[in-house]
Formats: structure tokens, C-alpha cells, sequence
């Protein structure tokens, strides 16, 4: 497996293909334009071994980009963990950008970010995951370069989960806290030459998503391959998948399909 990821990644480098930096299971440094309002719909179907089973979990976003530098996401997050669809508990991202240099050819961007979330559901594994299981905190740094038209993201975190609001962190105190991370490789594969901002962007994604607990130092790594198509330069549909090719940090469902919609307001605001 690591060969085939080692394979993968040369391939990424050594092709001159154009890039975006809109990745699927990540956020980029770069930040969305000032002014502009974007809303998203995501479905992530997650499938359980043990016994054979999918739970849904639907995420509704708004984002607003306040300046070059500055915005901020709210989402929501309903699951059918209980066999019924309902409200489990939401989340808000900021992301500040640091660091911006520009080049004819290339452009590295350098931002941090904080995520605090709160969820109500009990806890039933291991692995800290702000995105719809646990209540906590997350702050990073992530970088992104576009360089000969490749678009390659790194991202790094700090994350403490605190307990399910009367749902208590049952594996320990000293388990709350971990190190998240990223690699994210992307490239345009359609079209071939850009005439129109009209004309449809197809994107080819690779990512890989980590994640190592302080004190035990379990730890997992997945895979996420992905499809992500940019109609008219406002809206986007992402498709991925999901895989763990190291598991050693307990995850119920550690495998997942995603689908999301996203739209974008430009210059909504005055």
C-alpha cells in the first residue's frame, strides 16, 4: 500500500497538469473571495461491519468570507444514529490567512484555523472526530501551493474533545487530546484549455487524513480519492470516498461515501 501511495504521489508531481485549491475531505489555505456568501449540502453515507449496516449523516453549511483574509463557516449536523433522522449538534470554522506569495507561475498561501464544535450524541469511539461525532475543539495551521499548475495542501492540528454535553468522554482524560493531519494533491483533468469560465472544471483529488492520540499513540491514516466538477466558476459538486489503510485508533464506521453541493454569492454584501 505505502508503494502504491509513493506511485501515486510521483505521479501527481511529475505530470504538468492545472490545479484548483478546493479540495474535498480538506480546507485549503486560501480563503473564499471578500464579500461572498457560500451555502452547502452535504450526504456522507457511512457503513458499519459490525453488524452490516450504512448511517447517513446530512450537513447543511454557510460560509461568508468577510475579507482576503478572514472567514467563517457554521454547520449543522443530523444523523440517523438513533434510527431516526435528527439534529445532533453543529460546528463553526475560522480560518485567518498568515502568509500570501505571489508568483507568475505559482503562489503559496499559509493560514490557521480554529474549529469548535458541540454535538449531543454518545460517545462510542476512540478517534476524535469534530465533524459529527464529537464536542471540542480544534486549532491548526495549514499551507497549500499551487506551483506549474498542481495544487498540493498540508495541514496540521491540535484537538481536545470535552464531553458529549450529558454524554460523557467515557475512554479517559487522558485520551482527550490528539494530532490531526493532511495531505491533499489535486489536479484539473477537464478541460484541456480554458476558453470560458463557463466551460465545466473537472477535478481529480487525492487526500490522505491522519490522526495520532497524545497519550496511546494509536493512530489511523485513510484514503480518499475524489471527483469534484465546478459549474460556471459558482458551483460545485463533490464526490469521494473514504478507506482506512491504517487503523489502529477504534472508529465505527471508518469507511464513508461522500456527496456534496456547494453554491457561491459574489459580492453578495456591500
Amino acid at each position: 500500500m505505502i508503494r502504491v501511495l509513493f506511485i501515486l504521489l510521483l505521479a501527481f508531481f511529475l505530470h504538468p497538469v492545472k490545479a484548483q485549491e478546493l479540495f474535498v475531505y480538506s480546507e485549503p489555505a486560501s480563503n473564499m473571495p471578500s464579500k461572498t456568501i457560500g451555502i452547502r449540502a452535504g450526504s456522507t453515507v457511512m457503513t458499519d461491519k459490525n453488524p452490516v449496516h450504512n448511517t447517513i449523516m446530512f450537513t447543511p453549511e454557510i460560509m461568508y468570507g468577510f475579507s482576503r483574509d478572514f472567514m467563517l463557516h457554521a454547520e449543522g449536523f443530523f444523523t440517523d444514529f438513533n434510527k431516526s433522522f435528527a439534529f445532533n449538534g453543529g460546528a463553526l470554522y475560522a480560518k485567518c490567512r498568515l502568509i500570501s506569495m505571489d508568483d507568475v507561475h505559482s503562489h503559496v498561501r499559509m493560514s490557521a484555523f480554529t474549529r469548535v464544535a458541540m454535538n449531543k450524541n454518545p460517545i462510542h469511539q476512540e478517534a476524535i472526530d469534530l465533524n459529527g461525532y464529537n464536542s471540542g475543539y480544534e486549532a491548526g495551521i495549514v499551507q497549500t501551493i499551487l506551483r506549474n499548475r498542481v495544487a498540493l495542501s498540508s495541514g496540521l492540528s491540535f484537538l481536545y474533545a470535552t464531553d458529549n454535553l450529558d454524554n460523557k468522554f467515557i475512554y479517559g482524560d487522558r485520551r482527550r487530546a490528539a494530532v490531526s493531519y493532511n495531505f491533499s494533491f489535486g489536479k484539473l483533468l477537464i478541460p484541456k484549455e480554458y476558453i470560458s469560465y463557463k466551460q465545466l472544471n473537472i477535478n481529480g483529488m487525492l487526500e490522505v487524513l491522519g490522526q495520532s492520540n497524545i497519550n496511546t499513540k494509536k493512530n489511523f491514516m485513510d484514503l480518499a480519492p475524489s471527483l469534484q466538477f465546478i459549474i460556471q466558476s459558482k458551483m460545485r459538486i463533490d464526490l469521494g470516498y473514504r478507506f482506512p489503510i491504517i487503523n489502529d485508533l477504534s472508529r465505527t464506521m471508518p469507511r464513508n461515501f461522500l456527496i456534496r453541493i456547494e453554491y457561491n454569492f459574489f459580492n453578495a454584501v456591500e
